[in-house]
C-alpha cells in the first residue's frame, strides 16, 4: 500500500532540505511534489531552457534556474487565489492540468483534489493550500506504509508547520476555508506572515 505523506513549511530552504533527504532515502523525483509560493518572484521562468521530463505537466512554465537539481522539471504556474508558484511533480501536474482543462475549481480544486483523492483529509487539504497562499512551500510525497514513518520523521526534522496549530491560528483570524477567489497575497502581506512564525523557523 502507498501513502501520501505531506509537509507544510513556512521556508524555502526547509522544504528544500525536506526534498533532499527525502530523494536521500531513495525516494524517486515522480513520487516526491513540491509547491511553492513564488510571490517574491526569487525564481523566474528566463533562468533556464524549457522544462522537459516527468512532472511538468500540462500547463507548468519553462524550468527555474538556480534550483540545483531539486526536482526533475520544476516549473512556473499560476495558482487562483495563491499566485505565482514554483512546483514540480505529480500534484503540480494534476493542478495544471486542472487549469489547461478547465476543470470547475481550478487549479485550487485540482491542488486539493489531488491531496484528497490521495488520501490526505480535506480539512487538512485547505490548510495546506492557505499555507501556499501566505507564502508557504507543500512538500508531498508517495510512499510504502512501511518507511511513511521515516518520511515524516524527515518533514518534522526539517521544521514543518504544526498543522493543528496552524489550522488554529488561521480560524482565529476568521478564516474557514482556501478560497481560490481571493486575491492573492501580496508580498508585503506574505513578508509579514513569515514574521508572525518567525520564532518557529529559521530566517530565509
Amino acid at each position: 500500500m502507498t501513502k501520501t505523506v505531506t509537509g507544510l513549511f513556512d521556508n524555502y530552504s526547509n522544504a528544500s532540505s525536506a526534498v533532499d533527504q527525502l530523494k536521500a532515502i531513495g525516494i524517486s523525483d515522480s513520487d516526491i511534489s513540491i509547491v511553492s509560493s513564488n510571490s517574491d518572484g526569487r525564481h523566474n521562468d528566463g533562468d533556464s531552457e524549457a522544462a522537459e521530463g516527468a512532472g511538468t505537466g500540462a500547463g507548468v512554465g519553462a524550468a527555474v534556474g538556480g534550483v540545483g537539481g531539486l526536482l526533475t522539471g520544476l516549473g512556473i504556474m499560476a495558482i487562483p487565489g495563491v499566485g505565482p508558484v514554483v512546483a514540480a511533480g505529480w500534484l503540480a501536474a494534476t493542478a495544471a492540468g486542472a487549469v489547461a482543462g478547465a476543470v470547475v475549481g481550478g487549479a485550487a480544486g485540482g491542488l486539493i483534489g489531488a491531496l484528497t483523492d490521495s488520501g490526505v483529509d480535506e480539512r487538512d487539504a485547505h490548510v495546506y493550500a492557505e499555507g501556499v497562499r501566505r507564502g508557504g512551500t507543500l512538500v508531498t510525497a508517495k510512499i510504502d506504509d512501511a518507511r511513511a514513518g521515516e518520511a515524516e520523521a524527515i518533514l518534522q526534522r526539517s521544521n514543518w508547520v504544526d498543522l493543528p496549530a496552524r489550522r488554529a491560528a488561521y480560524e482565529g483570524q476568521g478564516w474557514t476555508a482556501f478560497d481560490d477567489k481571493a486575491d492573492p497575497y501580496s508580498q508585503a502581506e506574505v513578508d509579514a506572515e513569515r514574521a508572525r512564525y518567525a520564532g518557529r523557523a529559521s530566517s530565509l
